[in-house]
């Protein structure tokens, strides 16, 4: 079985992790050699569930905070893209920026810090990269829930090295039109759904998006056609389309609103949610995610994507991402991360759990 040495720095633990395969599924090796490995340190308490792996110190702080990241990658190039290279201070191969240097991170903080001034939980969870339904972080959050309870999470997914707070939403729905089939010779016997959809691209067209502020952030909604299908064939006036349309909201809209104004937007439409995830707010508000942001020192920009920061909002932990690696880069062939945002990752955390 791979193991993983927590007494090694953190650059070289990093290509260890990486090393291991764990593409979404197949996590078991990753996992088992995280929880044998945390589990040497008396200091941690240790959970194991599925390919997810748990582990927390319990002092009776006054803060508990958890420290986050999943384990699997998205499938190897061919050749592959693993083992990881070394090259001119930069790590190559996949994982290495999305999401290995902070689990790394992560496994380091948790062997050495045998007394933090906080209590931290940390979470190494299964299947990030794939559907949602298989995501090991949702699973966790229904099934030990008492394990996600803290005052604030850090979700090390790849920043940039900088702090972006919460989330946004995310909306997808079927704007469907209808018409009436006939031979696409006598057209007027029939009505074509596809040239009804011109009517709600116009309606995307027209659209203006909206910034709006959330704790000092600036969350840039959007609402774009993704998809379009229609028609059954070259000889037939087609009886229907469909248009997908994703809808990105800022984290001051619940699900429900943001389905309402997309519902409103495309009125006398047959609209259908394909897929809905609330947004998250990044909780600067909260003392103890201003202590994290003075105890870094770095400047906060919004995220504009989603991410799992989501899960801890609707435990009601505020949360924001940090973490090494350009997230650009994140599934490419050449995924690569500098080794110095991960030693910086390590040591900014360091200092805040310490301070």
């Amino acid at each position: 079985m791979p193991e993983l040495d927590l007494s090694t720095d953190v650059v070289t633990l990093t290509a260890a992790v990486c090393d291991i395969h764990s593409v979404s599924h197949q996590e078991q090796d990753l996992a088992d050699a995280v929880e044998t490995a945390l589990r040497a340190y008396p200091h941690l308490e240790v959970l194991r569930d599925g390919n997810s792996v748990m582990a927390r110190t319990n002092l009776g702080r006054d803060e508990r905070v958890v420290l986050a990241g999943h384990l699997d990658t998205v499938p190897l190039t061919d050749p592959p893209n693993l083992p990881v290279r070394r090259v001119d201070g930069l790590l190559y191969g996949r994982g290495t920026t999305d999401m290995k240097g902070g689990v790394a991170v992560q496994l380091k903080l948790a062997a050495d810090l045998a007394e933090p001034t906080r209590d931290v939980t940390y979470v190494f969870y299964e299947a990030e990269e794939v559907e949602d339904e298989y995501n090991g972080l949702k699973r966790l959050a229904v099934e030990h829930a008492e394990w996600l309870r803290a005052d604030f999470a850090v979700l090390l997914e790849p920043t940039d090295g900088g702090i972006e707070g919460g989330c946004k939403g995310t909306l997808s729905v079927h704007v469907k039109t209808k018409g009436t089939a006939a031979h696409s010779a006598r057209p007027w016997n029939g009505h074509n759904a596809i040239h009804d959809a011109s009517d709600i691209l116009e309606r995307l067209r027209a659209y203006e998006p909206q910034t709006v502020t959330v704790d000092g952030l600036d969350y840039h909604e959007a609402l774009n056609a993704v998809l379009i299908s229609g028609g059954v064939a070259r000889n037939v006036i087609p009886d229907a389309c469909t248009v997908t349309v994703n809808y990105r909201f800022a984290p001051t809209k619940s699900g429900e609103e943001a389905l309402a104004y997309v519902r409103t937007f495309f009125d006398s439409y047959d609209v259908s949610v394909n897929d809905l995830a609330d947004g998250a707010r990044p909780g600067l508000d909260r003392p103890a995610a201003r202590a994290f942001v003075d105890a870094l020192g770095l400047p906060v920009t919004a995220k504009q994507g989603w991410t799992d920061v989501a899960r801890f909002s609707t435990l009601g932990v505020p949360a924001v991402n940090f973490g090494p690696g350009d997230p650009n880069l994140a599934h490419t062939d050449d995924e690569r991360c500098p080794e110095q945002q991960i030693i910086d990752a390590e040591a900014a955390l360091r200092r805040w759990l310490e301070g």
